[in-house]
């Protein structure tokens, strides 16, 4: 499959309040079965006060306002369902806001209350409870614990926020957290959903002390150091094999999980027949574009689905990190490279995953005023990190200028920037050599092959080497091969099926990827 990440604030406005919804995806449909991709996975669409942009959820059962109304997304459900497209829906089970109900009911109780058990409520330490119970940090920065003001008006517990201070941590040793998830699940699934991307999914379980982190502990975003108790407990597998059993009862229904854990066995348990069906493995995310980089990316991705018996997912952005056109370099090299690992994402077996925005190869390294800027990372660093903003900036359809007709207003929720006139759907259609005409290339080839045998690939060493990589998946005459060095490269003898840009004669150049039709 090839899914289509859609992050409903930026794809299309269809009512000029400058942020995007429910109705806008459905006018832009067509984008989906021009570019020919399988299905879509939203980013949240639950009722939000927005402080995290619709990751700090205060009704789990509702679409917020902002986007539409249920009714609206059942339309949107059945006109996919009717393209043979699936949908999958972000699910954020680690947290709440502060205006969930449950959190205001546990504000308002006291300490010790079945309302604030819900949730992950201690005294402080120090003079009168002043300091926070642990030295936990939050991932937008600054503490991972905020004090409240008691019902009395005296400073009162301290309440875990792994995130920002607007998004509480649960506490999934209650009962209550998981039934209330299950309601969550079928209320979903019973309109239609074919699935959930569970945020955070390594994240949900806490250890029992909640001792303080060794202050040598390596804080990192994709958990290397099994020190740091915030994330990948033992606990958390309960868990999954709580949503594992609901989910089973909806065939066809899935759930993969944001599972940002390093070591191959510990991410591969994340993955056993009663847990999740399927886990984002961010190592070619973050590898660099370097060959040897490339394939111990792959190599690693491979491996988990090997030891785990579940399909690979590949992906090389989606909301939460620097585009890849950006990421890879600046200007044409940064496009090129792109366009080159686009090829390698594709041959690769099992799930790909395309963020809206990358089949046009949108940048992210234009300047956003910084009163402008929405991310709270930006506030909880004290201005020391830009934030998510620039990943996050809506799409163009056409047109010369912003907003490109992404809305009738010119106030977007995001400043769009000059100058992307060339990178509209629209200019793009157009041009048989623009980037979105290479993603519809390439999915309609990739549609074409026979399914693999196996997850699993095969390197061609005889053609591997300074720099460049040639694998072709099992059983297939398909041969990929890249060029990540500065010099041509001989093309083996086969024909041509797609190259991610303009070949010199037989010779593969620079930041260039392409697919042979290669028999062993």
């Amino acid at each position: 499959m090839v899914l289509y990440q859609i992050y409903p604030r930026s794809f299309a406005d269809s009512d000029g309040d400058g942020v995007g919804d429910l109705q806008g995806v459905i006018d832009r449909l067509d984008h989906l079965d021009f570019l020919g991709v399988d299905g879509v996975w939203f980013s949240p669409i639950m009722r939000s006060p927005g402080a995290d942009h619709g990751y700090d959820v205060s009704d789990p059962r509702d679409v917020d306002p902002l986007f539409g109304d249920v009714d609206t997304l059942r339309d949107l459900l059945e006109r996919l369902h009717a393209a043979q497209k699936v949908l999958i829906m972000d699910l954020v089970p680690n947290h709440t806001s502060i205006e969930h109900p449950w959190f205001t009911a546990a504000a308002a109780a006291g300490p010790r209350s079945r309302e604030r058990a819900r949730y992950l409520f201690r005294d402080g330490r120090g003079e009168g409870g002043s300091e926070p119970p642990n030295n936990w940090p939050s991932v937008f920065g600054g503490p991972a614990w905020t004090r409240i003001t008691e019902p009395d008006g005296t400073p009162g517990q301290w309440y875990l926020h792994l995130f920002a201070p607007e998004q509480p941590d649960l506490d999934w040793t209650n009962p209550e957290v998981a039934d209330d998830l299950e309601r969550t699940l079928r209320f979903w699934l019973d309109l239609g959903v074919d699935g959930f991307r569970i945020d955070v999914a390594h994240g949900l379980a806490k250890p029992d002390d909640l001792a303080d982190l060794p202050d040598d502990v390596e804080i990192a975003q994709l958990v290397v150091d099994p020190r740091d108790t915030r994330w990948d407990r033992p606990g958390v597998h309960d868990i999954h094999r709580r949503i594992r059993r609901v989910l089973d009862d909806y065939p066809g229904a899935a759930a993969f999980g944001e599972v940002w854990v390093g070591p191959t066995e510990r991410f591969a348990r994340y993955l056993r027949p009663d847990e999740l069906h399927f886990a984002f493995n961010f190592a070619l995310t973050g590898a660099p574009f370097e060959a040897r980089a490339l394939r111990e990316a792959i190599d690693s991705t491979l491996e988990a689905a090997r030891v785990s018996g579940a399909a690979p997912t590949w992906a090389l952005s989606n909301h939460d990190v620097v585009r890849e056109v950006t990421r890879y370099g600046n200007g044409t090299a940064g496009s090129a490279r792109a366009r080159a690992m686009l090829l390698v994402t594709l041959a690769l077996p099992g799930i790909a995953f395309i963020y809206n925005g990358a089949e046009l190869g949108l940048p992210s390294d234009y300047s956003i005023p910084h009163d402008l800027l929405t991310d709270p990372t930006w506030e909880r660093t004290g201005h020391a990190e830009m934030g998510r903003d620039h990943c996050r900036v809506p799409i163009p359809w056409e047109g010369d200028r912003p907003p490109y007709g992404f809305s009738t207003t010119d106030d977007t929720w995001l400043p769009m920037p000059d100058g992307w006139s060339r990178l509209t759907v629209a200019a793009q259609r157009e041009d048989p050599v623009s980037t979105l005409s290479l993603y519809r290339a390439a999915i309609e080839i990739r549609r074409s092959w026979p399914a693999a045998d196996s997850q699993a690939i095969a390197w061609d060493n005889d053609l591997d080497g300074d720099g460049n990589l040639a694998f072709r998946r099992n059983g297939s005459a398909i041969l990929c091969m890249i060029n990540t060095s500065r010099r041509l490269v001989r093309l083996p003898d086969g024909e041509v099926l797609l190259a991610s840009g303009p070949l010199d004669g037989r010779c593969l150049p620079p930041d260039t990827a392409v697919w042979l039709h290669h028999p062993s």
